[in-house]
């Protein structure tokens, strides 16, 4: 497991959860029903712990994000990732790096890089090709 959870501050709910529930949802990611606080949503696998919250900071204060933050969401295949990419983009997210092999990283590594609705990117990436 690499990470316990993830938390993404948007300001718009329902464009968020159209985005979050289509693009990560190639992935096997999908949303928890009965998301406990008011205003957040979660998503997941099935049967995995570490788990991304979206919704409105609880201080009260607007959401926002900073150059160089992402999430990285780990893909079975090229194939996975190439659908994970085209479902953000319909729902609403934009191209910052199509999906393609990045051998700078590593020789194996494929992904790629697509900002949601409000500017939080998102990584959607496999190794091994």
């Amino acid at each position: 497991m690499m990470f316990s959870h993830v938390t993404i501050g948007i300001q718009d709910l329902s464009r968020a959860f159209v985005f979050y529930d289509a693009a990560p949802a190639p992935l096997g990611i999908q949303r928890v029903p009965g998301t406990k606080y008011a205003g957040w949503a979660s998503w997941q696998r099935a049967r995995h712990a570490e788990a991304s919250w979206v919704g409105k900071p609880q201080n009260g204060q607007p959401a926002s994000h900073g150059n160089c933050w992402m999430v990285a969401f780990s893909a079975p295949s090229p194939t996975a990732v190439d659908a994970a990419y085209a479902a953000a983009i319909a729902a609403g997210g934009t191209d910052e790096g199509a999906p393609g092999p990045r051998p700078h990283f590593t020789p194996d590594y494929y992904g790629e890089y697509v900002p949601d609705p409000e500017g939080n990117k998102l990584h959607f990436v496999t190794r091994g090709i």
